[in-house]
């Protein structure tokens, strides 16, 4: 029987109802792959640790869930990770969009290799990326709110880009625009991108 951890079970079941076949299948994968993989929650989300280091992880959003390798870096075929909303494979919003069995096993194994070795990465330095570049509609609109701004020039460099992306990504003029008001309104009640989803 897999070693599984009963907060896995109440995340996957907190989840919003696209993502749960998604986790599932994470889960079922992961411990195919790695029959010692050992399940935890670190930071709120999911973790899949092999030999006391972190292997991989799972997070869900409200629109999309993240994959994350913890040495995608050190792993061949596998992109660098993106923040932690991106993980290595961009935004999941469906089945179709996980690697095949076939594909994750092979990055499973890779990844319990760096671990049998104690090969570890460094983790990039809090502030070392670029700071995000706000879309101009929401400049805009920031610059028409005093709360609005003092709140969002307060925040993390990770919490203003989660706002940037999500505005930039809108491929509708309406849809930015609505994003935009939306944006204005969770930042001047001081409410990060993803608060309706963060946990303790």
């Amino acid at each position: 029987m897999p070693s599984t951890d009963p907060r896995v079970d109440a995340y996957i079941a907190k989840s919003a109802d696209f993502s749960k076949p998604i986790l599932t299948r994470v889960r079922e994968m992961v411990h195919a792959a790695c029959p010692d993989v050992q399940e935890t929650i670190k930071w709120g989300s999911p973790f899949f640790d092999y030999k006391g280091q972190m292997m991989c992880a799972i997070a869900a959003f409200k629109q999309h869930c993240a994959l994350i390798f913890w040495k995608a870096s050190l792993i061949d075929g596998l992109p660098p990770n993106g923040d932690k909303s991106r993980g290595s494979f961009g935004r999941i919003t469906s089945m179709k969009e996980l690697p095949t069995k076939t594909q994750f096993n092979g990055f499973i194994k890779a990844a319990m290799k760096l671990n049998d070795a104690g090969i570890t990465v460094k983790r990039p330095k809090a502030g070392s990326k670029p700071e995000a570049k706000v879309p101009k509609e929401l400049a805009a609109a920031l610059a028409k709110s005093k709360k609005a701004t003092a709140t969002f020039e307060k925040f993390p460099p990770g919490q203003k880009r989660e706002y940037c992306d999500w505005v930039s990504e809108a491929k509708r003029e309406d849809t930015r625009a609505k994003r935009v008001a939306q944006a204005i309104e969770w930042i001047a009640e001081g409410k990060t991108r993803n608060w309706k989803y963060e946990r303790a």
